[in-house]
C-alpha cells in the first residue's frame, strides 16, 4: 500500500529488496559488511540484556568510539603498525566502554532509569562528535579547498583492515565479529563473571543476598556492551570509510538491539540474526535506489519488516498467544451472532 503511494510497482519493489541482497557478490558482500557492526552492538546488547540493564545508547558509543579511534590512528600516525594498530582498537574500546559505564555507574549508583540516561548520553556523544569532526579534527584539505565537509583526514593506509574478497568492501571485520560472539559465549556461560552478570539479571535481591555486588556488575556489564558498541565503531572507521565522517553509523545502534532480541539475546544466535538484519538494510536501500521510493517509505516499509520478523519469532516460540488470539476472537463473534440473533 505505502509503495503504492508512492507510485512505484510493489512486485518489482519488494522483489529488489528481498532478491538484491543475495543475487550478487556485491549483495552478499555488502550484507555481510552491514552485519558486522550490528553483530558488535548486538553482542554488547546481549551482554547488557543478561546482566539485567538495558543499552540503548549503542549509537553515542558507536560515535565515541570512532572518533577516539580516529584522533588517536591521526595523531601517532607514524607509529608502525604493529604498535598503532591494537592501540587504536583498544582506545575505541575504551572510550566506548566509558561512555557506557557512565549509564551504569548512574543505574547502580543513584538509580537512574538507563533507557534515560543512555538516550541523552546519544544526544550528547552525536553533538561532540559533530564539533569533533567539524573542528579540532576536520581534515586540512577541506579547510584548505573551502568545502568544509565534516569529516576527518584519512587514518594511516598501514592500519586499515584488510579486505576478504578483493574488488569488495567485505574486511576482516566480519571474522573478528564472529570470534566475539564465541567468546562472549564463553564468557557468560563458562566463567564465574559471566555467571554472576546473569544472575545479577535474574534476580538482583538474590544476587545480593547470595554476596554478589550488583552495582559492580550492572557498571560492568555496561562498560562491557559499550566497549563492544566502540569497537564497531572502529571498525567501520578502519575496515569500510578510513575516517570518521558525519553518517558513519547508520543506525546500527537500534538495528542492533532487534538483532540481539531477534537472536534471543544469545551470543551465537545473533550471528544469523546481524546477518538477516544486514540484508534487510542493504534490500531496503536497494529498493529505494531502484524504484526510486522516497526514504520515509523505505524506513517505514524495513520497520514493518523487522516488526513481522520478531512478531514471528515469538509465535513460534509461544504459539498459545496465537491460540488464544484467535478463541477471543471467535468467542467475540459468538456472542455478536448470539446478540444479533437475540434482537432479531
Amino acid at each position: 500500500m505505502l509503495i503504492l503511494v508512492a507510485g512505484a510497482d510493489p512486485l518489482k519493489a519488494y522483489g529488489v529488496m528481498f532478491s538484491g541482497p543475495v543475487s550478487s557478490e556485491f549483495g552478499i558482500t555488502e550484507t555481510l559488511v552491514r552485519a558486522t557492526p550490528l553483530l558488535l552492538v548486538g553482542l554488547g546488547i546481549v551482554i547488557s540484556f543478561r546482566a539485567g540493564i538495558l543499552n540503548i545508547g549503542g549509537e553515542g558509543q558507536i560515535l565515541m568510539g570512532a572518533v577516539a579511534a580516529s584522533a588517536v590512528a591521526l595523531y601517532f600516525s607514524h607509529w608502525p603498525a604493529v604498535l598503532l594498530f591494537p592501540v587504536v582498537f583498544l582506545v575505541g574500546c575504551v572510550a566506548g566502554g566509558i561512555w557506557g559505564g557512565i549509564a551504569g555507574w548512574l543505574k547502580a549508583r543513584l538509580a537512574v532509569n538507563e533507557i534515560l540516561s543512555t538516550v541523552m548520553l546519544n544526544s550528547i556523544a552525536l553533538q561532540l562528535y559533530t564539533y569533533l569532526i567539524r573542528g579540532p579534527l576536520i581534515d586540512p584539505q577541506e579547510l584548505a579547498y573551502g568545502t568544509g565537509v565534516p569529516q576527518t583526514a584519512m587514518v594511516p593506509q598501514h592500519i586499515w583492515l584488510p579486505r576478504l574478497i578483493p574488488g569488495t568492501r567485505l574486511h576482516v571485520g566480519f571474522i573478528l565479529a564472529i570470534i566475539l560472539a564465541a567468546i562472549v559465549y564463553i564468557f557468560l556461560w563458562r566463567t564465574t563473571i559471566g555467571y554472576r552478570m546473569r544472575a545479577v539479571g535474574a534476580g538482583p535481591e538474590a544476587s545480593r543476598y547470595g554476596g554478589i555486588k550488583v552495582e559492580f556488575y550492572l557498571v560492568l556489564a555496561m562498560a562491557l556492551s559499550g566497549a563492544l558498541a566502540g569497537l564497531a565503531g572502529t571498525v567501520e572507521v578502519l575496515g569500510v570509510h578510513h575516517r570518521s565522517l558525519e553518517s558513519l553509523s547508520a543506525g546500527y545502534g537500534f538495528s542492533g538491539i532487534v538483532a540481539a532480541l531477534f537472536g534471543r539475546l544469545h551470543p551465537l544466535g545473533a550471528i544469523p540474526a546481524s546477518i538477516l538484519m544486514g540484508a534487510l538494510i542493504l534490500g531496503a536501500d536497494m529498493m529505494q535506489r531502484s524504484v526510486r521510493v522516497p526514504a520515509a517509505i523505505v524506513m517505514a516499509i524495513q520497520g514493518l519488516v523487522i516488526l513481522f520478523v520478531v512478531s514471528s519469532d515469538l509465535i513460534m516460540r509461544k504459539p498459545e498467544l496465537l491460540q488464544r488470539f484467535w478463541c477471543r476472537r471467535g468467542t467475540a463473534r459468538s456472542k455478536s451472532t448470539g446478540e444479533g440473533g437475540a434482537t432479531a
